[in-house]
Formats: structure tokens, sequence, C-alpha cells
């Protein structure tokens, strides 16, 4: 066992304690994947990263650092607030990007592209894959969240890396009173993730909508004005019954909602209140419809760590 730097990392907040956590052990150097599994299940938080030297082939394209995600009960290939708060333990560490303008980052899903905006930082979404899920599996995740058909305005099977089964629902209000049969959703393993459109939203919905050449070229500060969209991720199947933000959902549900015409190129995303927590995420489609997906990041606990 070897003493290794350690930090602990509120992501989505600019304010501690009101994102989401991330554990980051800043060298993973020799650690056997049964080692690092082992930690995440100990800190039990959604994730815990683990940062290594990128492959030889990754290095070649660009990558600075690799990054191994886990959950306490497996490892992802990728995944969104952990994305940003590596980056920023990284730098924070000491890290110097290879370019200037960006920071490239290896991960079992492949290089995930981060660019900064002040302090802020942002990834480009890895590419979607979505269909519609099966009726029957549509209707066991009804039931067990509580809702009722009408509820629901839309489903789709979201893939980014993780498989979201992420629901549209029919008010803000509808989100955050859910109450779900997280053992049930366990049993039916898949993440789910739901949304609502901020009523106040649906104005400048309509009009992004109707122009989609607009929508495309919609400036940063467009989502400026407040959250439009309140998300909630249920993640019994990783052995946390709600995730307080998370950047691979958020990442999905934009490349959805914005293709569909729902939501404009820019907006803000709000995540945590029922656990009381006070996440943001900037999501924002450029001219070439890359999805970005950024927030603030702020370490809590700066040590190290025997491991």
């Amino acid at each position: 066992m070897a003493t290794r730097p350690f930090k602990q990392v509120d992501v989505f907040s600019a304010t501690p304690y009101l994102g989401n956590p991330l554990a980051v052990v800043l060298d993973g150097t020799g650690l056997s994947s049964e080692e690092m599994q082992h930690f995440a299940q100990w800190t039990h938080l959604s994730e815990t990263t683990f940062l290594l030297p990128p492959s030889p082939e990754a290095a070649a394209a660009g990558a600075d650092y690799l990054v191994r995600i886990f959950t306490p009960a497996y490892e992802l290939p990728f995944a969104g607030h952990p994305t940003l708060g590596s980056c920023h333990a990284w730098l924070q560490g000491g890290g110097q990007p290879r370019a200037p303008e960006q920071i490239v980052q290896e991960c079992a899903k492949g290089l995930v592209r981060i660019r900064r905006d002040g302090t802020r930082l942002a990834f480009a979404a890895p590419t979607l894959a979505r269909s519609t899920p099966a009726p029957a599996l549509l209707e066991q995740v009804r039931q067990a969240l509580g809702l009722l058909p009408g509820q629901v305005q839309a489903a789709q099977l979201l893939d980014n890396g993780p498989v979201w089964l992420s629901l549209l629902l029919d008010s803000v209000d509808t989100v955050l009173a859910l109450s779900p049969n997280h053992m049930a959703l366990k049993q039916l393993g898949y993440l789910v993730g739901v949304c609502a459109i901020e009523p106040d939203s649906h104005a400048s919905v309509l009009i992004a909508r109707s122009n989609r050449e607009a929508r495309a070229f919609a400036p940063p500060s467009a989502a400026a004005a407040g959250p439009t969209l309140e998300v909630r991720a249920f993640t019994a199947v990783v052995g946390v019954n709600e995730d307080p933000v998370t950047g691979s959902l958020n990442a999905s549900l934009a490349q959805w909602l914005i293709a569909e015409g729902l939501m404009p190129a820019a907006y803000l995303a709000a995540q945590g209140t029922c656990v009381q927590r006070a996440g943001q995420v900037h999501l924002q489609s450029d001219s070439a419809g890359q999805v970005w997906v950024g927030g603030d990041s702020v370490t809590c606990i700066d040590g190290s760590v025997v491991l």
C-alpha cells in the first residue's frame, strides 16, 4: 500500500456541499481493478475515479491523462460529473494540458474533449444512441415510479456509455413529487432519468422549435436566466438510490430534447432539489451540433489516501 494524493470534489456547484461529490485518487498507478472497485465501494459515493497516464495510442491522439470511473457496484465507461471533477482535480494538482485551448481525457468510452470557460469546465457530450423502450418495460418503470399514464409525455433509451431509461414528464411538480420504489427499479436493472420543462420556459421553447437554425447559433448567455429543466436520476442499480447531479444523463437528455426541438440550444438544468442539493448544469449545442455539458467544481477535501 502507498500514500497517494486524493481530493474530494463537489461538481455542478460553486458552493461546497450543494453539488455531487466525487472521490479522486490522483495517482492510481499500480492499483488493480479489484483494489479500485473495493475503494469505490468503501467511499460509497456515486462515483470514485483514479487518474493514470494515458495509453500510448491515446497519448499519440492528444490525451492528457486516463481516468477510470467506478460506482460502488461496477466500472463505468464514461460518466459526466466524474469527467468534470477529475479534470478539476487534475488541473488543481498541477496537470498541464498539451493544448492550451482544451484538455483531452481518455476513458473506456474513448477520448473526451474538455474546454475551459473561466473557472468552469465543459465536456463534449459523447455520441448518443437512442431508441424507444419496449411498452412492457416502460409500463414497469412507470409503475415503479408511481406515475399515471398521462404524466409520461415521451420516453427514450439513451446510451452514451451508461444507458438511461429517460422520461419526459408533464410538470416539474410531478418530477419533484416522485417517491419511487427503488427496489423495483433495481430489479429492472436500469438507470432511470426523469425530467420536466419549467413552465416559464415554454414560450422560448416554442420559439426555438419554430426556428432550428436560430437554435443552432444561440449564444451561451441564453442559459443565464435560470433553470429551464428539472432533472432527477434514480440509480439504485449501482447502489445509490438517487444521484444528486448527473452529467451523463443531462448530456443525453440535451442531445435528445434539443434534437426534437423540445429545448433551446442553450439552457440550464437543475438537479438535486429532492436530496438537498442545488446542482446546475449548463447545456449548449454549438453550430456543429456538438452538445457541451458544463458546470462549476469546488474542492472540499484535499489530502492523501493510503491504498
